[in-house]
């Protein structure tokens, strides 16, 4: 039994106590909680580590450090104790991302060390909603992407990807990992799109998943097609999917400096719970 404060390593027979603090918070916990219901703790399967950190032998916050740095439910005094193991650590991360307060705090103990990043963004609204908006009909042209359209799909999910991040998902390994994610998503009937003549108009994936609540990302129009507020339209077909057969909460977080997207979203009624903050490498 721990008896003090203490950070360390979780194990596959942790899962329980780590689950219990996921699901403190399931909307601004579902990335990683999606991801431990799927691969438990095993580092091989869940993709990296997950670190804890204990008062008085009770498991209080986490630290989700994979592809991906990411604090949750993270006391000041957690965020400490991850930066050190992350300083120690080097950085194997392509980001830090979770709740905008947490997050802020880790960046400022690692940037001396890890620092400078390509890009800051301090505010992401975090946004929900539990019913499909009224006055807008779905798009009836959006539907669930085909597995024989990997080829139509993958040009607008790298576009998307670009726009978003700032470098392309081709980079390093030719786009290996970032086409086996996307067709992961088809796979499971959790890619949307609105095809035309063999082009995509419109994109939506629900990306994680949980009982509690379900993600939308990858939000991208066809630059020909902007301005018709297509993606008021196709949003709310990929929630009427979303609420009927995934969960009864859909979030996303957007950049706040996306205006147009943020009035979309706010138009199918999201509405914003909180702020994310990511720091991109």
């Amino acid at each position: 039994m721990l008896t003090h404060s203490t950070a360390r390593v979780l194990e596959p027979g942790d899962l329980d106590a780590a689950l219990e603090v996921l699901h403190r918070d399931p909307v601004a916990n579902a990335f990683v909680t999606s991801r431990v219901n799927i691969a438990g703790l095993d580092p091989w399967r869940l993709g990296g580590e997950m670190w804890g950190w204990y008062e008085a032998g009770r498991l209080v916050s986490l630290c989700y450090a994979g592809a991906n740095l990411v604090p949750i439910c993270a006391t000041p005094e957690a965020v400490a104790a991850f930066a050190e193991r992350a300083r120690r650590s080097g950085r194997r991360c392509s980001s830090v991302v979770g709740p905008a307060g947490p997050t802020a705090d880790l960046w400022a103990r690692l940037e001396p060390h890890w620092g400078p990043a390509r890009e800051v963004r301090r505010h992401q609204p975090l946004m929900t909603t539990r019913s499909l908006p009224a006055g807008i009909a779905p798009d009836p042209l959006v539907r669930r992407v085909r597995k024989d359209e990997m080829d139509v799909i993958m040009p607008a999910c790298v576009a998307m990807f670009t726009e978003e991040v700032g470098v392309s998902p081709l980079a390093g390994d030719g786009g290996l990992l970032y086409q086996a994610r996307v067709a992961e998503l088809v796979s499971n009937g959790r890619a949307f799109a609105r095809i035309e003549d063999g082009q995509v108009v419109f994109k939506a994936e629900v990306g994680a998943v949980t009982r509690q609540t379900c993600q939308i990302q990858g939000v991208w129009v066809a630059p020909a097609y902007r301005g018709r507020r297509l993606s008021e339209t196709g949003m709310a077909a990929v929630l009427s999917y979303a609420l009927r057969d995934v969960a009864p909460v859909v979030s996303l977080y957007v950049n706040d400096f996306n205006t147009p997207a943020r009035a979309a979203y706010e138009r199918v009624g999201f509405t914003e719970v909180g702020s994310f903050m990511s720091v991109l490498f």
